[in-house]
């Protein structure tokens, strides 16, 4: 577990009857294979279902399993282009339940949002959107899998494996890297998907930052959309300045 907590940290609990964190191998097919942990990029897009700005990136740093990990196989119907009707087995997490431990930090590869780097704001709405389960629909790895959001004390309340010692898993899925929020500059201009081998501690994963995993590889190039009034989105604090501009009256 990370000992040093950020000042803008968001925790909070998300649970649901089923997930499905694709393992990459089996996601080409129609028959995919969850994961028996969730992924950072997993827990990252639920963290930015609670709330999202552009002018911020999402750290998750810790998870907490604090249900049995138990795995349940479900019949799906997948689109067969040739016609008529198919039949496939997906293998999914059921009854999930995580602490998570998130914070913020600003997105550098914005400079036209640095009016909008207001810490007290975004952390204080943040908190405000845990309270009421997210700003968007919660999925656990992929839609059909609900999940729910509420707040809670990470470490706090008895967790299954808070006792099983270290549980080492071979490499997998950390997740992806898109353009614009690149750090390494080698990264810069690409999509880049990350992997590495996690440790269960004591029920707790404490997870590397994305710029610090060396095991990745560029997948295509990429740009970075731009924001600003010029192309009528999003314009940090001024965004509602001037309705005119936007089409507000």
């Amino acid at each position: 577990m990370n000992d040093k907590i950020y000042r803008n940290t968001i925790e909070y609990e998300v649970t649901g009857d089923y997930a499905l964190f694709s393992d990459i191998l089996t996601r080409p097919g129609s028959e995919k294979f969850s994961y028996m942990i969730p992924t950072y990029e997993a827990l990252k897009g639920i963290t930015q279902s609670i709330y999202f700005k552009p002018t911020l990136m999402w750290v998750i740093e810790d998870v907490r399993i604090m249900n049995k990990i138990q795995t349940s196989r479900r019949g799906t119907r997948p689109i067969k282009y040739g016609g008529g009707n198919d039949l496939a087995y997906c293998t999914y997490l059921r009854d999930v339940r995580y602490q998570v431990r998130a914070h913020f930090e600003w997105n550098m590869n914005r400079p036209e949002l640095e009016q909008d780097r207001l810490e007290n704001k975004h952390h204080n709405i943040a908190k405000r959107m845990v309270q009421r389960g997210g700003r968007r629909d919660i999925f656990l790895g992929t839609r059909e899998c609900f999940g729910y959001v509420e707040p809670c004390v990470f470490g706090e309340g008895e967790g299954y494996y808070d006792n099983a010692g270290e549980i080492p898993y071979s490499l997998m899925l950390h997740g992806i890297t898109y353009a614009d929020e690149a750090i390494n500059e080698e990264d810069k201009g690409f999509m880049t998907v990350r992997l590495w081998s996690p440790v269960i501690q004591n029920g707790v994963i404490h997870f590397i930052r994305p710029e610090n995993c060396d095991k990745k590889r560029h997948i295509r190039p990429m740009s970075i959309k731009p924001f600003g009034k010029e192309y009528k989105n999003f314009s940090s604090v001024d965004e509602f300045a001037g309705g005119e501009d936007f089409g507000l009256d």
